[in-house]
């Protein structure tokens, strides 16, 4: 029991001190990237500010040269009245609040408002103007307390001395109200910690002094807070009211042109939350970890005692499980060789339908072997060795291309295929239609074949192709049963060749199987064929790289046309 209580106050303390580091971790993440983003609008509104300011300092330096203004200034018995009306209109275009004219002694001779005869000599920014720069101050009018920027740019005579000085006096309200009501807390101190411009009026001349310790009263005009680190960062622990945040991260920005810093606050509630759900969910993770750790512990414990049982078990399990494993290894043999005997058989009995199918390809060959050795005994009768020889050579021939024929189909079986080389299709289609002459004589059919003047050089294999257009050339005779006309066209265009066999028959009845194995429109009994012709044609033309189709024309009949790839031969040419 002891230890169970000791493990537990272990488990707890390590939670609670992996609980806390993410907790820190997480906070100091949140409050980087919540200065990262402060800094950013930190500075987009001391620009914003400066930039306003920018326009007023311009047109200040502007008024200083304008024509009248320095016509005053060296004549003043001229009189005001013009000037007074200039700095009127300007001050009603650019929002300014005044904008006065005074001699070299300080004394206002011209103004937009009614305080002509004002002492401003005292003032530092008139001062700097008489030094011949750009001043520039922040006041507050003792009369209206209204908080005012001041620009005074010194208006020089034509010799050189400065003959006066042109003021500009902008209510911070004009700046101000630009940017109220944004979301961050900006406000511009200048050098005794003053609050002098605010997106917030509880900031407005609020000094932001550290809250003092010891005695002595508090002024009113004090900001109470107090401040902490967090890591790098300066938290604030404000009691500003309700619409000041109550932990703030405080930012700043020196803004030396305008003499001021720029500072902002901003809310840390977002940071704190999101770190304390982290903090949270870690704290949960260890409980579930915590949790689940002890089941397993106590489970394990409790089942100490059937170890020795299970392992027994399992060695039993693991012995039956072996064994049926041997078992399903070698019915999974038996299975893979009667599978690959099964793929033998089908092999070999389409080998041999494939070879009854083609039977009618080889009988017109030896049929003109039979009538060439007749007539090559009749010539050697006669005396005639010439003929003889003629008929002989006829003869050998037609023996090398059926021995051709017939190795190709034997590779074409086995999934095998000549080398590609350059082939005439004209001497294809020349060499397919003299052993098709019988065959399609027989049939009452005509050719329609005008061979080009030069050669049509495609990639393929010849006696191969030679193959493909007598099975075209058997189909269209098997399908006019009746005769009819068989016309075979070659073409070429760019880099690719046409052959094209159409017939008068009466067409296809399915173009989209005619290359379908074992497809066949004809009936039971008619011909020898089994359907083979078209899809060995089929593969034969793939396996060069080309293509064939089947369509019906619209004048009638079939067409099948063969595209391969030119020869480089030709496209060379």
């Amino acid at each position: 029991m002891i230890r169970r209580i000791l493990a537990l106050m272990l488990f707890l303390a390590l939670a609670g001190g992996v609980t806390g580091v993410v907790w820190w971790r997480a906070l100091n993440d949140a409050l980087t990237r919540l200065e990262e983003r402060g800094r950013a609008d930190l500075a987009l509104a001391g620009d914003r500010l400066l930039g306003q300011l920018q326009r007023y300092r311009e047109m200040t330096v502007l008024m200083a040269d304008h024509p009248q203004v320095l016509r005053l200034a060296l004549e003043p018995d001229t009189g005001p009245a013009e000037v007074d009306l200039l700095l009127r209109r300007t001050a009603d275009m650019t929002r300014s609040d005044e904008l006065h004219m005074t001699d070299a002694k300080g004394r206002v001779v011209a103004s937009s408002g009614a305080v002509h005869g004002a002492d401003l000599g005292p003032t530092p920014y008139f001062r700097r103007a008489m030094q011949g720069a750009l001043g520039f101050h922040h006041e507050i009018d003792p009369a209206s307390g209204r908080r005012l920027f001041v620009y005074a740019a010194p208006i020089f005579s034509p010799e050189g001395p400065v003959a006066g000085a042109l003021i500009t006096r902008i209510e911070t309200e004009a700046v101000e109200v630009t940017w109220r009501g944004e979301p961050m807390i900006v406000f511009f101190t200048d050098s005794d910690g003053i609050a002098f411009v605010s997106n917030r009026d509880e900031l407005v001349l609020v000094r932001l002094d550290l809250l003092p310790h010891g005695e002595g009263e508090v002024p009113a005009d004090l900001l109470h807070r107090q401040v902490r680190q967090i890591g790098r960062h300066e938290i604030w622990d404000v009691d500003g009211g309700p619409y000041l945040p109550a932990r703030a991260l405080h930012l700043t920005r020196d803004l030396p042109v305008i003499e001021m810093t720029g500072e902002a606050l901003v809310n840390v509630a977002p940071a704190e939350r999101q770190a304390l759900l982290q903090a949270l969910l870690v704290a949960a993770a260890c409980i579930v970890i915590g949790t689940a750790l002890y089941a397993l512990l106590e489970r394990r414990r409790a089942l100490g005692v059937q170890l020795a049982a299970e392992a027994e078990a399992n060695a039993r399990l693991e012995s039956r499980v072996d064994e049926r494993t041997r078992e399903l290894s070698e019915a999974n043999e038996q299975l893979h060789r009667a599978q690959a005997d099964l793929v033998r058989a089908g092999k070999l009995s389409a080998l041999g339908q494939m070879s009854a199918g083609i039977s009618h390809e080889l009988n017109q060959p030896l049929m003109a072997i039979q009538s060439y050795a007749e007539n090559a005994g009749l010539f050697l009768d006669r005396g005639e060795p010439a003929k003889t020889a003629d008929n002989l050579g006829r003869i050998n021939d037609l023996a090398r291309r059926m021995g051709r024929i017939i190795k190709n189909l034997r590779a074409f079986a086995r999934q095998e295929s000549e080398a590609m080389s350059d082939v005439d299709l004209a001497q294809v289609v020349a060499a397919a239609l003299e052993l098709s002459e019988a065959r399609l004589h027989a049939a009452g059919v005509s050719v329609n074949w005008t061979p080009p003047g030069h050669a049509v050089w495609a990639r393929g294999g010849e006696v191969r192709l030679q193959q493909v257009v007598m099975n075209l050339l058997a189909n269209a005779a098997d399908a006019m049963t009746e005769g009819g006309t068989v016309a075979i066209r070659v073409s070429s265009k760019e880099a690719r060749v046409h052959l094209s066999v159409a017939d008068s028959g009466p067409g296809i009845k399915e173009p989209d199987r005619v290359f379908d194995p074992f497809y066949s429109t004809k009936e039971v009994g008619a011909s020898e064929g089994m359907g083979l012709g078209l899809s060995i044609s089929y593969g034969i033309v793939q396996s060069f790289g080309g293509a064939i189709t089947g369509r019906n024309r619209p004048e009638g009949g079939a067409e099948f046309t063969i595209e391969l790839d030119a020869a480089r031969k030709a496209r060379a040419a």
